[in-house]
């Protein structure tokens, strides 16, 4: 007698998250990243419609000049012209005051430009120089640089970190990858600094991020070789080198041969050094020309209006008018120092990777809140590292990600991006909020601090408007310049309290779980 036939089982429901983003298909990972790549892209190429840094303002312009200048002067004269005061470089007009990767940089973009549009980089006759065709290749420059170095690092970051179930649950694992790699493509800080304001920070940022993945994928010297190259094109690239020292060397110490490895990481940086810096390597004079562009200590321990201690304190203690330049930067330096080295021991004694972009976080933020001579761009700098714990510390990103836009408003009113800026945000949080997103985790908190941190946003708000509509005091011209600085530095440095707890609270629960193994 035939066995009776079971019934078919019917088929499992798709999974919620699914319908993550708004673009998500029913495809293979691969399309999937390819569209929230090309979406992230359209994002820059709409943002660089708009105006640019200095845009028609002589005699000086602004970013986007000193970019194009160095162009100028990568092509038209010797390496060793390049940091130096001679008649054809007038360094107090835009002189070069980055990394020699940097002024590589601007040779190769230079050469491009040269050969379709001479008049824009052409040697003195083309400062202040402006057109429509200009506009389009200079912000092809930076499009083509963000495709090259930013997008793939960002897609190797979201594979290394997936692969590596890094402080997630294999649902995350699963699902989460896309929403991350948004996260980190869409950033409203990054595109409207690079593709509105107009510089470069891609290049040093994606080097960066690649030498990330590297360390998370166990590719340490490959890591070591980008972190360089990044340092060597932007020196704000150091405010990740405590990180990156302490979980490397943190992880050689636990190894058979300690040495050894401290050795072959310390040949690959200082042969990459020594790549980079060939050109100026034939005299003791020459190296020390570019150091002192590296270091402007001349400006002031601030110039611009940054929500970091100095500034935002400068309002009741007079650094600039008590203090000299070598006593402020001593006490900038231990600042710096004190605000890092929790972090840092941390790294050294319990290497991890989640610790590692927790500690990442916070060197950069110390660096941030402390160091000599900082520009409000540089918050780029700590949400670099904050967009890569997003599946981690959703709320805390988002938080983040929206103060440190707010902390930019008076340099994105005075480019005339405020379309941009309005739309970029909206737009991140549409994705950030997209159904499944992981801004679903509840964070748990009293009621009581939910007002304290309320309050912060509601003055955010009220003074987004006011500083378009309300004309401040002719004795304080930059009152609310001042406020917004103020108001933005509150929250920094909670977030920095906030990450700093968080990465040593990981020692705590790794003992926790290792005592329960044990019973």
């Amino acid at each position: 007698m035939a066995k009776p036939k079971k019934p078919r089982a019917s088929a499992p429901d798709p999974p919620a998250a699914a319908a993550r983003l708004p673009w998500h298909p029913p495809a293979p990972p691969v399309p999937t990243a390819l569209l929230i790549t090309l979406a992230a892209l359209l994002i820059r190429v709409l943002v660089s419609v708009g105006p640019y840094s200095g845009q028609g303002a002589a005699p000086k312009f602004g970013d986007y000049e000193a970019q194009r200048h160095w162009m100028e002067l990568t092509l038209h004269l010797p390496p060793s012209d390049w940091y130096r005061n001679t008649s054809d470089n007038d360094l107090a007009y835009w002189g070069l005051d980055y990394p020699p990767l940097s002024a590589y940089q601007s040779l190769l973009h230079g050469r491009i430009i040269n050969a379709s549009l001479p008049e824009a980089v052409a040697l003195r006759s083309s400062r202040g120089y402006e057109s429509p065709e200009s506009k389009l290749l200079m912000r092809w420059t930076v499009l083509s640089s963000d495709l090259l170095v930013f997008f793939p690092a960002a897609l190797w970051f979201v594979w290394a970190y997936m692969k590596g179930g890094i402080g997630i649950s294999g649902e995350e694992r699963r699902e989460g990858w896309m929403w991350l790699l948004a996260m980190v493509l869409i950033s409203p800080c990054l595109v409207l600094i690079d593709h509105g304001h107009f510089q470069f920070n891609c290049i040093s940022l994606g080097l960066t991020l690649g030498a990330i993945a590297g360390v998370l994928s166990r590719n340490e010297l490959v890591a070591a070789a980008l972190f360089t190259l990044a340092i060597n094109h932007k020196q704000m690239s150091l405010y990740f080198a405590p990180a990156f020292f302490s979980h490397l060397l943190g992880k050689c110490l636990k190894r058979k041969y300690p040495i050894v490895e401290v050795m072959k990481l310390a040949f690959v940086v200082l042969g990459t050094f020594a790549l980079v810096w060939w050109p100026f390597l034939h005299s003791y004079e020459a190296a020390l020309q570019v150091i002192s562009r590296l270091a402007p200590f001349e400006r002031g321990i601030y110039e611009d209006y940054v929500a970091n201690f100095w500034c935002s304190t400068s309002v009741i203690i007079k650094w600039k008018i008590l203090f000299e330049i070598k006593p402020l930067k001593l006490m900038s330096l231990s600042a710096t120092i004190l605000a890092f080295l929790p972090s840092f021991v941390q790294q050294v004694k319990s290497p991890s990777n989640l610790g590692f972009l927790y500690s990442l976080m916070n060197s950069s933020f110390s660096f941030y809140l402390f160091s000599y001579q900082v520009h409000e761009k540089s918050i780029l700098l700590p949400l670099l590292p904050a967009s890569l714990l997003a599946l981690k510390e959703p709320q805390m990103y988002g938080w983040f990600v929206y103060f440190a836009l707010f902390s930019m408003y008076p340099l994105i009113c005075r480019d005339q991006l405020l379309l941009q800026y309005i739309a970029v945000l909206g737009l991140f949080f549409l994705i950030y909020y997209s159904p499944g997103g992981s801004h679903g985790k509840r964070l748990k908190i009293s009621c009581m601090a939910k007002v304290v941190l309320s309050l912060p946003f509601i003055c955010s708000l009220l003074l987004h408007i006011v500083y378009l509509q309300i004309e401040p005091p002719k004795r304080y011209r930059f009152l609310f310049d001042a406020m917004i600085v103020f108001v933005s530095f509150s929250q920094f440095v909670i977030l920095t309290l906030y990450t700093n707890y968080k990465q040593w609270m990981l020692d705590t629960h790794s003992r926790s779980i290792g005592v329960k193994k044990n019973l």
